[in-house]
């Protein structure tokens, strides 16, 4: 059956439609919003995308997006940063959130995914071979593993760990455990084993 859609609309519609949390019905309601919004509103979206692509790329220290002019970026050339800790993450978005926090005040390490067989991402896929590299200086004291607590996460930390074995580099990892405001009753086995194990004094 032949679409009602000009095949320009089509397209857009399919380009939306692969952006992660975008369904086919969400991709239409952003294309036709496109369609009948002043035509300065998608220019400025297209100008935005394109710009994106073009004045930004992979810190050459920590791999995190930067702007073409800020490299190394400007959290690895922060001089008031704590230079003696790396904060593994999976990726870009995993700094934003530990940002956030105003918690940390170290560097960062973005791997930009997780060992997957299944998927076969595998050691030479991720920048595992740059942090080494980073490791090996002697400056860093302590190797903090934010991966994502899910089995590739998991996985990806154990590898981490491996590689370093005889590394006088302190090796810590994010704690897990029960969400603030949440209740026991409606918490999975894994997360309260988790808490339990991960208890601390008060």
């Amino acid at each position: 059956m032949r679409s009602a859609a000009p095949k320009p609309v089509e397209r857009l519609i399919e380009a939306f439609a692969r952006l992660p949390g975008i369904g086919p019905k969400t991709a239409s309601r952003l294309t036709y919003f496109l369609l009948r919004a002043p035509e300065g509103e998608s220019l400025e979206l297209a100008e935005a995308l394109q710009e994106m692509r073009t004045h930004t790329r992979f810190c050459s220290l920590c791999f995190n997006i930067t702007s073409n002019d800020a490299d190394p970026c400007l959290i690895c050339s922060d001089a008031g940063r704590d230079s003696s800790k790396i904060c593994l993450v999976e990726e870009p978005l995993d700094v934003l959130a530990l940002e956030r926090t105003g918690e940390y005040s170290g560097h960062y390490h973005v791997l930009h995914g997780a060992l997957s067989p299944i998927d076969g991402i595998g050691p030479d896929d991720l920048r595992i071979a740059e942090l080494m590299g980073r490791l090996q200086d002697g400056e860093i004291q302590e190797l903090i593993i934010a991966t994502n607590p899910t089995l590739e996460g998991e996985a990806t930390a154990m590898y981490i760990k491996q590689s370093m074995e005889g590394s006088e580099v302190r090796i810590t990892r994010l704690a897990r455990g029960l969400p603030s405001g949440g209740d026991l009753e409606y918490a999975d086995i894994t997360t309260l084993s988790q808490a339990l194990r991960g208890r601390s004094e008060i």
